[in-house]
């Protein structure tokens, strides 16, 4: 019994090692002084001791540690290790990893994580968004633009031009606005609220085309000549990327170059130039956003040189190109029509088009380096552009639908009071506190020079999913407001055009089943890149020392996960007290599970993991959803933890949690190794799945703050824009929301009047001219709920057309009969 007490005892001593994360050095000297205690002290039989002297002599003695142990994995490892292709190698290569490696540590740095600088607005910045972005913003007509005039009118593009929208991001030097990634992202955000037809014409100039490319790789006389052009809009830009055969598949491009010699004449000169270096480019491309009218075309292509002009290689890879768009041969198609969204879209193509080596992006040096170029820029833009309109939705579906449960009533009730639609509403606002977070906390890296590749897919997918949610819930609230679509709907252009946001710039479905957590487990994890690395370079040293570490990262993160599993995390120190100090200690317990598992699932599925869709897709929601709770609780700390905000910021990080430990469950249900899936249970739920999801009271807390004009509201719609015109169908909201809020007592008092037979009349309007009559209210009160009414109606009216659906009645607001 005494030397099972003295296993027992090691045993907790070496679970607290790993635990703490002790060196193997440290770990080995406790081994070794308990098990000589076992021998010496206890009377243990020798055989226990000679058995774990042959273990830590393996362990710690390199030479023999490669000969007996990871030498043999080495050669296993290679073997069972699936090749990389260039578009893969080029795509773990390009980015970087930021907050997204922490969460994959088991052990996030929260000290860290409040160390980055919470987003800020230069004054330039603040100018431009409170100026120009407003003043473009009231220039919207979305109906108008959409059902109408199939365009943004031709004031609105000058001024986009005029203003400098097409040059957010490119440098002073060179006549742009050189703004932040934050201030870029928030004037999308801005302009989204209002029409999004008009946010991506801004947006995609900004984020994956020739502007972000030449400034990143352009020669220096290709940014000379065509970044002030970008700049003041004389360019319009578009990117050629999707071909017909190869969407989501962009490392199967058909499109081809082949390098030779010929004779063509610039477009931008009129001069002839004969017998240079070029290309002859034949490709065939659709879905181009700002095709149409584009005057430059951003070209990918692959690139081959059969006569070795260039070097000794006949397939050099994908390639980046510049192609004035009036250059002989080149094709610009009709239009796409992308839903209801209305943003000039449309095919492109040549055959056997002669281009100059000096129109690639960054000249003849960087042929066969355009993947790399392209998922570098993406990584930037798709933490932008997409995710900026998702929160503009979210803040928009908050806004109006808040402020609609409150106006609308029935039973004699606000609609916002049934617990049906209130649970809507605490998702809605739920929802786009962490669409909000997500992207606020992606952007301060993006602005420390991080290029967050893992994050930018995290965002595109769960921003896109939550917009379409939001979306989704505010429609259902709004019912038949929202499904006659007319000039007062604000909803139905954005319901409508939620395809184009899933689809674009990866499909979802791919983005989740693949990227996240491919992508991220290679280049998030701190030893599985090196151990990639070592095989490839059949370097058995550096592997060595990568798979080691490996080995003690999984024994760490397993005692880590099963200790705060058996304590619900109550040991772990984190850096705030109070509401959210066990939100922080969640995030550290299910941080040291997701690593915990996804090391498993890699060690038992190696390669076919990658073709494991499904597990792979847990895997990545499990990463994502401890990004989006730490983001929103770094999020209330930036704001500083205002006491109303504590529903809106448990809801996103419970939710968030919750959601992560489903993940989790459906990983182990689905694990092909059923006794393997078993033992891992044990040790990331030993005491059962703990974590809950928002309770309902929680999620009314945050109905009732939509329903009134609030600071709480205010902050979570900032950047949204509010119009102040009476006669908009949002800016009416507001004035509504007032007059409504203002009067609910006096019609309280009408409807008792009603109930004990003191007004008789039959309508509305009678009675409240009768209880005028009677004394009981005054004139004042009388004006105050005779406009609330009419307000109102403004807000529940739907607009009707005539019989070919072509025009609006103005009248019908106003025409009242009963």
């Amino acid at each position: 019994m005494t030397v099972l007490i003295c296993v027992a005892v090691i045993l907790v001593a070496i679970l607290a090692l790993a635990y703490w994360r002790a060196p193997l050095w440290l770990s080995s000297l406790v081994a070794l002084a308990g098990i000589g205690y076992a021998v010496f002290g206890r009377g243990a039989h020798w055989g226990w001791g000679v058995a774990v002297l042959v273990v830590l002599a393996v362990l710690n003695l390199k030479p023999l540690r490669r000969v007996v142990l990871t030498g043999p994995m080495f050669q296993v490892f290679k073997k069972i290790t699936p090749p990389m292709s260039q578009t893969e190698q080029e795509a773990v290569d390009a980015g970087t990893v930021w907050w997204d490696r922490d969460l994959f540590s088991g052990k996030p740095d929260f000290d860290r994580l409040h160390q980055f600088p919470a987003p800020k607005l230069t004054a330039e910045e603040q100018a431009f968004i409170d100026g120009p972005t407003e003043q473009l913003c009231a220039m919207l007509d979305d109906w108008r633009i959409t059902h109408e005039q199939k365009d943004l009118p031709p004031e609105v593009w000058q001024f986009i031009k005029d203003q400098g929208f097409l040059g957010m991001i490119i440098k002073k030097q060179y006549g742009g606005k050189e703004f932040s990634n934050y201030a870029h992202a928030r004037v999308v955000t801005k302009i989204a609220t209002r029409s999004g037809s008009a946010a991506v014409t801004v947006m995609v100039p900004n984020s994956l085309g020739p502007g972000e490319l030449l400034q990143h790789y352009g020669t220096e006389e290709q940014k000379n000549y065509y970044l002030p052009r970008l700049a003041k809009g004389v360019e319009i830009p578009c990117f050629a990327l999707t071909s017909p055969e190869a969407g989501s598949d962009a490392g199967g491009i058909p499109d081809f170059g082949v390098v030779t010699r010929g004779s063509y004449t610039d477009p931008r000169t009129g001069q002839r130039h004969e017998n240079v270096l070029g290309i002859k480019l034949s490709w065939e491309k659709r879905y181009i956003t700002l095709g149409p009218v584009a005057t430059i075309l951003g070209m990918a292509f692959k690139l081959y040189d059969p006569d070795h002009l260039l070097g000794d290689k006949d397939e050099i890879g994908i390639t980046c190109a510049l192609i004035p768009t009036e250059h002989q041969g080149v094709e610009i198609g009709r239009r796409h029509y992308p839903g209801t969204s209305v943003f000039q879209n449309g095919p492109n193509w040549g055959k056997d088009v002669f281009i100059p080596m000096e129109w690639v992006i960054g000249g003849a040096s960087y042929v066969g380096q355009g993947w790399r170029m392209l998922v570098e820029c993406l990584s930037v833009g798709r933490c932008i552009s997409l995710p900026a309109m998702s929160v503009a939705s979210g803040k928009l579906a908050a806004y109006t639908t808040g402020a609609y449960a409150r106006i609308r009533n029935q039973f004699g009730l606000s609609i916002g009071r049934f617990e049906g639609v209130d649970e809507a509403l605490a998702r809605i606002g739920g929802y786009a506190y962490q669409m909000d977070a997500s992207q606020r906390l992606a952007l301060t890296g993006l602005d420390m020079g991080e290029k967050p590749s893992v994050l930018s897919g995290i965002l595109k997918y769960h921003n896109t999913e939550r917009m379409r949610k939001t979306i989704n819930d505010a429609m259902d609230v709004h019912a038949g407001k929202a499904v006659c679509i007319g000039p007062r709907n604000y909803l139905a252009q954005g319901y409508q055009a939620v395809p184009v946001a899933i689809t674009v710039e990866g499909a979802n479905i791919l983005t989740r089943s693949m990227i996240i957590f491919g992508q991220g487990a290679i280049r998030c994890h701190p030893f599985v890149l090196r151990e990639l690395r070592a095989a490839m370079a059949n370097d058995a040293v550096e592997f060595d020392d990568a798979v080691i570490g490996h080995i003690g990262f999984v024994i760490s993160n397993k005692a880590r996960a099963f200790v705060m599993g058996l304590t619900g995390a109550r040991l772990v120190r984190v850096p705030k007290s109070g509401p959210t100090a066990q939100n922080y200690r969640d995030v550290v317990r299910l941080s040291a599970a997701f690593a915990f598992l996804a090391d498993m699932g890699m060690a038992t599925l190696g390669g076919s993991l990658k073709f494991r869709e499904k597990l792979s897709a847990r895997l990545g929601d499990m990463l994502s959803n401890l990004y989006i709770a730490t983001a929103a609780l770094k999020k209330f700390h930036d704001d500083g933890e205002p006491k109303e905000d504590r529903p809106l910021v448990r809801w996103a990080v419970e939710s968030a949690l919750y959601d992560c430990q489903e993940a989790m469950n459906g990983f182990l249900n689905n694990h092909p190794n059923r006794f393997l899936a078993w033992c891992m249970r044990r040790v990331v739920f030993p005491l059962g799945m703990s974590l809950k999801g928002p309770a309902d009271r929680v999620g009314t807390r945050i109905a009732r703050s939509l329903m009134e004009p609030s600071q709480s509201r205010d902050r979570l719609v900032e950047f949204m824009y509010r119009s102040q015109d009476e006669n908009d169908s949002v800016g009416v909201l507001e004035y509504a929301l007032k007059a409504v809020i203002e009067t609910e007592g006096l019609e309280s008092k009408l409807r008792r009047a009603q109930r004990e037979g003191q007004l008789k009349a039959i309508t509305a309007r009678e009675r409240l001219q009768e209880a005028r009559g009677k004394g009981l209210i005054n004139d004042q009160e009388f004006a105050a709920v005779e406009r609330a009414r009419r307000l109102k109606r403004e807000v529940i009216m739907v607009d009707d057309f005539d019989a070919g659906l072509q025009h609006a009645d103005p009248e019908a607001m106003r025409r009242v009969v009963i």
